[in-house]
Order: C-alpha cells, then sequence, then structure tokens
C-alpha cells in the first residue's frame, strides 16, 4: 500500500468516525496528500472524490488522463471533454461512490465556482471543510514525509554554507543579487525551485521581517538577514541565518544576535511531545523580554511546515495545542531594530519521542 492510499484509508477512518459521507479535493496540497498527484487550480472542473467506505474516484478533463493514469494510485479516474457538461460526470460520480446526500467536506481552497457547481449538483447534501478531518492527519509528517522534509532541509543547508563562503566577495551586491545566489544554490544542491520568495535584507533593510529584497548593496559591517527555502518532492524547506560578510557591525548587534540565539535554543528545547505549542513560544519570548528587547520581537516564534509552507501548529500565544510526535514546525525568534538592523534564526525542527531534532544544522553564527 502507497503512503497516498494509507493516507486515504486513514481519512475515510477518521470521516466515519465523523458520520460524514465523504470528502471533495481540488488541485491543492490536500489532493496531492491523498491522490498523489499535483496540479494547480484551473478553471476546468476537477476533483477527488474520497467516500466514507471503498474507493476514490477522480474526475477531471480528459487532457490529463494519461498524467493521472502514471501518477496516482486510484483507479477510478472518470474524463470529461471540453464540448461536455461536467456536472453531469460529478453527479454520476457522486452517486456510484454513495456521496449524494449527508454531510460532504470540500477542499478550503476550492473555488467559488466549483462549490456553487457541487451545491447545484447535490442539492441533498450538506457541507463542511476538508480540513477538520484532514488537518489531524497532515499535521503530525509519515516518514516518507520526514524523509523528503530532511532533504529539503540539506539543500538549503547547502545552500547557506555557499552563501558564507562568499565572505568578503558578497560587499557591493544588490540585495535582488544576493537572493539569485542563494536560489542558484539550491537548486545545484538538488532544490525544485523556491518555497516562497527569498528574503535578503541588508542594514536598516533587515529591521523589516518579510523585506524580501531589493537594489540595495550590502556594505562592510551590514548585518544581511537570508531566509529561504526550497522544494523536494513537494515540501519545502524554511531557513534563516543573520550574517555579517566583512567588516565590523553595529556596536549592539553582537549583544543582539546573542539573545536570539539564545532564545531559540530554550524554544529548541522545550520542545517535547506534551507541551503546549504557546509553552514553546513562551521560552523564546521570555529571554527576549528578560534582555529588554521584548517590543522588537513582533511575530509568532514559528509555523508548521509541510505541504504548505506556513500551516499547523502555529508556535503563537493563545495556540494551546499540545505537541506530537511527527509535528514539524519553524523556531524562529527574532529582533527589529528600526532604522538599524534586524537578527532573525531559525530552523525547522521534528518533535521526537522525547524532545525534537533539528532539520537544519549549519552554523548559527553571525561571522560569515
Amino acid at each position: 500500500m502507497s503512503a497516498f492510499e494509507a493516507r486515504t484509508r486513514e481519512c475515510q477512518q477518521r470521516l466515519r468516525e465523523r458520520g460524514a459521507g465523504g470528502v471533495v479535493l481540488f488541485p491543492s496540497p490536500n489532493l496531492y496528500y491523498l491522490g498523489g498527484f499535483r496540479e494547480e487550480p484551473g478553471e476546468r472542473h476537477f476533483f477527488l472524490f474520497v467516500p466514507v467506505e471503498g474507493d476514490p474516484a477522480f474526475v477531471a478533463p480528459e487532457l490529463y488522463g494519461d498524467q493521472l493514469r502514471a501518477a496516482t494510485w486510484v483507479e477510478d479516474v472518470r474524463l470529461w471533454g471540453d464540448a461536455e457538461d461536467p456536472t453531469e460526470l460529478v453527479a454520476e460520480a457522486a452517486n456510484d461512490l454513495g456521496m449524494t446526500d449527508g454531510e460532504l467536506l470540500v477542499d478550503p481552497t476550492m473555488w467559488a465556482r466549483f462549490t456553487q457547481d457541487l451545491r447545484a449538483t447535490l442539492p441533498d447534501a450538506t457541507w463542511g471543510l476538508a480540513d477538520e478531518v484532514l488537518g489531524p492527519l497532515r499535521v503530525r509528517k509519515d516518514d516518507a514525509e520526514l524523509d523528503v522534509l530532511g532533504r529539503a532541509a540539506d539543500a538549503a543547508d547547502a545552500a547557506m554554507a555557499d552563501v558564507r563562503d562568499l565572505g568578503a566577495d558578497a560587499i557591493g551586491m544588490t540585495e535582488r543579487e544576493l537572493a539569485g545566489f542563494v536560489e542558484d544554490r539550491l537548486a545545484a544542491h538538488g532544490g525544485d525551485g523556491t518555497a516562497f520568495e527569498t528574503i535578503v535584507g541588508s542594514g536598516p533593510n533587515g529591521a523589516k521581517p518579510h523585506h524580501h529584497r531589493s537594489e540595495r548593496e550590502v556594505e562592510r559591517g551590514d548585518p544581511v538577514v537570508l531566509d529561504f527555502g526550497t522544494r523536494v518532492d513537494g515540501y519545502p524547506s524554511d531557513q534563516t541565518r543573520t550574517v555579517v560578510f566583512d567588516g565590523d557591525p553595529p556596536a549592539e548587534f553582537e549583544r543582539v544576535h546573542e539573545v536570539v540565539q539564545e532564545a531559540q535554543q530554550a524554544a529548541v528545547e522545550a520542545v517535547e511531545p506534551g507541551v503546549s505549542a504557546e509553552d514553546v513560544d513562551a521560552a523564546a519570548r521570555e529571554v527576549i523580554a528578560d534582555a529588554g528587547y521584548g517590543e522588537a520581537f513582533v511575530h509568532r516564534t514559528g509555523h508548521g511546515v509541510g505541504l504548505d509552507v506556513h500551516e499547523e501548529p502555529y508556535i503563537v500565544e493563545g495556540n494551546d495545542r499540545a505537541l506530537a510526535e511527527g509535528m514539524v514546525f519553524s523556531i524562529e525568534p527574532g529582533v527589529y531594530l528600526g532604522g538599524e538592523f534586524g537578527v532573525r534564526i531559525e530552523d525547522l525542527v521534528v518533535v521526537t519521542e522525547d524532545g525534537c531534532q533539528r532539520l537544519n544544522d549549519t552554523p548559527r553564527g553571525w561571522r560569515a
């Protein structure tokens, strides 16, 4: 049994426990998670029907026929042509799978035009969101997912080593050029594109947590915040380091970097099964507040990482969710001094039986 089929069977068990009649998915991470087929949303009706019992079925445009049959474990693939009304095939599939009434759960990212067509085609059904059953599954990663997350993290680690090797050669590069260098090295080390827009914030731009990049040139003594990731088999990495490539940093920088590194370590050490997400956030926040920089730590400590770069569990005050083995999330405290510089250090961790393991293993110090 493939990992995709195993997840589908677990989803069906959760549907039975809920008393729901099935799940209808749209091209999205959820569809890939169960069906094993990756595609961007488009204007054509493309659904994966997962009934509470039995095998699922795809209803898809015929132009995807060969791709679907080659990629997915699902054997029931029903195709419609551009000259046909796809809702007729939708109605037929729903009837065959026993999904014409009761509660059906739809992908939360499904476009409104398709949810409206489903409602019109299946008027006796009631509707909820698929994340109510898939969320608890996706939040804990299986061995196959942990493997590719580790490989994506390895690519980011290798790219960061190349960035540090630039040393003084980085001086005079624009943030945009440095971001391009990072992205080139991610690809060279086996990554597939970028997981999100690469952030390079030099000098005062580093004090903007989501600055991204600009034409500003890196100067001697600049602290540079680099936040980047790539994908392997659809799963992302996400790493941040703050480095100085050459010269002497601002007087307060070394102290701030030390505080942020201590805060990250405190949060990592707080992670274990049963501890709440907000307790991990508090562990990092306490270190930074005690050092006098509490108001300069302006975001949550972390976020879950899986098929989506940002997903549960969110490591933030107010989230009392208990951590469990197999959860993967970032730990990324930061301090941002407006008009001067910023410091952020980020690693991904996976919760283990008695603590956690970092997926990133590059130096966290500030000297390039």
